[in-house]
């Protein structure tokens, strides 16, 4: 344990699931800032956090917080995380980043000039199987890595007006869901070197369905489909030339993976075994490096999550879908 406090602004869904784990690891809480106060004595009455504000201002100013988990809807990401920045705190802000990758490195840099953590919450590349995959990566044992392919396909609610499919706060299926396949292939293969999108947008021109089919060094190709339509088998595989990993449904949640050889011999059967949601690995990875104990981020520095904003835009600029009053 580090010693550093949490703040958890705004009380939405996520920042539940969120909270719940932080108290799974034990991992203390210091306050949560919505902008009902009544909204914020709940929550702080559920899970045993001691200050509740009724603003997010109150909750940055607060003395006892050092960092602040952001876990507003998209489009006030950026503006959270400033402020927060600003009041000397360091920030985990929730997937994606921000709306763009402008928006993101106006994060990263306000972060750098205050000397501040701000990372992104991309909880699934710090979860167990995660951790062994990229051994399993560098150890060779793949030999050399040609094709990755995932989907995150789920069956959500369809009305125009719901946030999710709202062009206002950042609603559609790339943000929400394609951000999960894609960041994971930009893990394994690094960033692309050419992009090619297609999408579906819906009744409120907000893209329902999103294939991406991305060229990477050497050649290397990956390929995402995201659906807010339809729920799939949401599984995943890293293929190369001698041995594949297949991960099982759901692979961006902790699960269990097979390497297996190009004649079907499993040579390895992992088997994920996790306490809660597994959303505490960000959170204390977070901790160890806002602890100034020397340890970098190169799980998925800050600089990435910028140039993944930045493919991001790329393949919004390709499905034609802008989000209203973007920086």
């Amino acid at each position: 344990m580090t010693g550093l406090h949490w703040g958890i602004l705004a009380t939405g869904g996520i920042a539940h699931a969120f909270t719940s784990d932080l108290r799974t690891a034990g991992l203390d809480i210091a306050a949560v800032g919505s902008r009902r106060l009544d909204s914020a004595r709940d929550f702080a009455e559920q899970y045993g956090i001691p200050n509740a504000h009724g603003s997010y201002e109150e909750l940055v100013a607060d003395p006892d917080v050092d960092m602040v988990y952001i876990a507003t809807p998209h489009p006030g990401h950026v503006d959270n995380a400033l402020l927060a920045l600003d009041h000397g705190k360091h920030v985990l802000v929730e997937k994606p980043l921000t709306l763009n990758a402008t928006e993101a490195a106006m994060i990263r840099d306000r972060a750098a000039a205050k000397g501040l953590v701000a990372m992104e919450a991309m909880w699934t590349r710090y979860l167990p199987h995660m951790v062994r995959i990229r051994e399993i990566l560098a150890a060779g044992t793949l030999g050399e890595v040609r094709v990755v392919s995932a989907d995150h396909t789920q069956k959500l609610p369809s009305d125009p007006s719901h946030r999710l499919n709202d062009l206002a706060l950042g609603g559609g299926a790339l943000l929400d869901l394609g951000i999960y396949p894609i960041s994971f292939a930009i893990d394994v293969l690094g960033l692309p070197e050419r992009v090619t999108a297609l999408a579906r947008l819906s009744d409120a021109e907000s893209d329902a369905e999103v294939a991406t089919i991305f060229t990477h060094a050497g050649g290397a190709v990956s390929t995402t489909v995201s659906s807010s339509r339809g729920a799939g088998a949401n599984a995943a595989q890293i293929v190369g030339t001698e041995a594949r990993i297949e991960i099982d449904r759901v692979w961006y949640t902790p699960t269990s993976f097979r390497v297996v050889s190009p004649d079907g011999d499993v040579l390895e059967d992992f088997v994920s075994e996790v306490e809660g949601r597994g959303m505490q690995y960000q959170a204390l990875a977070a901790e160890r490096f806002a602890a100034g104990d020397g340890a970098t981020n190169d799980v998925l520095s800050i600089d990435e999550s910028v140039a993944i904003m930045g493919v991001l835009d790329e393949v919004r600029r390709q499905i034609g879908v802008v989000y209203p009053g973007e920086r």
